[in-house]
């Protein structure tokens, strides 16, 4: 039998471990996805929309549980709660706006004809989660495709193990059908033979680029609709007319908040000249005052990376950038805790370009690079060059400039004077080698159905 174990950030034991399914076992599991799809989609919408409602606050109710939980699969400090502010947030507007986004398009409707177009659910919708938000990022996809009348298989990272386990217990609790959300462990092997054989009528998958990759090739010729949330590399932006001090806090956070561990994280800045000393000198002072430690003390303010090896990937392109002339300025000394493995201190380099790695591959940690710049071309530029395209951020008063900036922009949202944020009345979405699809906003449950047209002609 295999096992699919959490291995913890915090002491490196295993936290948590569960039996892989078997194909057979996990085959019986989508054909009961599948026969409880039709009477599900049957349901009034608004019964569908407060299942899911109750589904959520019966979570809420677990807070207790889940916080802990989060520091101990990958490392969140427990001052900071769970995701629900976020969680909450997103489950609440796409149900405001589900009657709308589902409502059908009236085209025609007189003597001669009728005709419209209506949304209908795929189908068994498969979403593959990830561990850095486990919670906020699976319910963006998880949320609507229930609403919208699919029923959905849940596969989470191995890292957060139980969060799937929590979600469908909460759901089901609250009166959720249990085929309707179903939670799986698998291996890679096996989900891959699933797609592969056509299993699901949609997929998300929230991950890295190689990930994504392989799910593009499991589904290969079976015309699974599938949507990629994958790597990102996102810049921020400092203009000669920014609020420097709210600047140097919204994207120090940004780029350190979770470890660095977020999707939409900053990973590198470039700031206008005028204020570029300005700008690194507070900068790094507000990075020094982190308290690195274990997660599951209230004084901690970072906690661990959520495993050894990701510690790993950030500490080598730093060390990269270091050895072709970057600077790194937070002092060692301050960060004691740093154990060469999960726990890792953050870091904050200049004199760095675009030759190094560190500016150009996703780091996902709580390191940043910055640059300085002298004009709004040559800092378009350098946002541009990059394989990824998630958001970016940019910080200045003029609003009609950071339109125009945007406009040349190869990214998916574009902020101004803030980050690290997803706005679910927006779609959630990326360009370039960040993915394919989106998710959220009336547009998401586009992505969860398929259209249909009527064309009625009247005797």
């Amino acid at each position: 039998m295999s096992m699919i174990q959490c291995i913890s950030p915090v002491d490196g034991s295993v936290y948590a471990e569960r039996p892989a399914l078997t194909p057979n076992e996990a085959t019986a599991v989508v054909e009961r996805a599948r026969k409880a799809q039709k009477n599900w989609a049957r349901r009034p919408l608004e019964e569908r929309v407060q299942l899911v409602l109750k589904g959520v606050a019966r979570l809420n109710e677990m807070v207790d549980e889940v916080v802990p939980e989060l520091a101990w699969m990958m490392g969140r400090p427990v001052r900071y709660g769970g995701e629900f502010k976020g969680f909450n947030e997103r489950s609440n507007y796409v149900a405001a706006v589900a009657a709308e986004a589902l409502a059908p398009i009236e085209i025609e409707s007189s003597s001669a004809f009728t005709r419209r177009i209506t949304r209908e659910p795929h189908g068994v919708v498969f979403v593959i989660a990830p561990w850095n938000y486990p919670y906020m990022t699976a319910i963006n996809t998880i949320a609507p495709a229930l609403m919208a009348g699919n029923t959905v298989i849940l596969k989470h990272a191995a890292q957060t193990l139980l969060v799937g386990e929590r979600m469908v217990r909460a759901f089901v609790e609250a009166g959720m059908p249990e085929d309707v959300f179903q939670n799986v462990f698998l291996d890679h092997a096996t989900s891959e033979e699933l797609i592969a054989a056509g299993a699901f009528d949609f997929i998300n998958f929230t991950g890295s680029v190689a990930g994504g990759r392989a799910v593009e090739r499991a589904a290969a010729g079976t015309f699974t609709g599938l949507g990629l949330e994958l790597g990102g590399k996102d810049p921020g932006y400092v203009m000669e007319d920014a609020d420097l001090d709210a600047a140097v806090d919204t994207l120090m956070d940004g780029a350190t908040y979770n470890s660095g561990q977020c999707c939409c994280g900053i990973e590198r800045i470039y700031v206008h000249e005028s204020l570029y000393d300005a700008f690194v000198e507070k900068s790094v002072a507000w990075v020094s005052n982190y308290k690195l430690g274990n997660p599951l003390d209230k004084e901690t303010t970072l906690g661990p990376m959520a495993n050894a090896r990701f510690a790993k990937t950030v500490r080598e392109q730093v060390a990269d950038a270091v050895a072709r002339g970057a600077r790194a300025l937070i002092d060692p000394g301050l960060f004691p805790q740093d154990d060469g493995g999960a726990y890792l201190m953050p870091q904050v380099l200049v004199d760095v370009d675009h030759s190094m790695d560190f500016m150009r591959e996703e780091t996902f940690g709580p390191a940043v690079g910055i640059m300085k710049v002298g004009s709004d071309a040559e800092a378009l530029e350098l946002m541009n060059d990059c394989k990824y395209g998630l958001t970016v951020s940019l910080w200045t008063k003029d609003e009609e400039r950071a339109a125009r900036l945007g406009a040349g922009l190869e990214t998916g949202t574009v902020f101004m004077n803030r980050c690290d944020y997803l706005d679910p009345a927006l779609v959630w979405t990326g360009v370039k080698e960040t993915g394919r699809g989106g998710s959220l906003s009336v547009l998401g449950f586009h992505n969860l159905t398929r259209p249909k047209s009527y064309h009625f002609k009247k005797a």
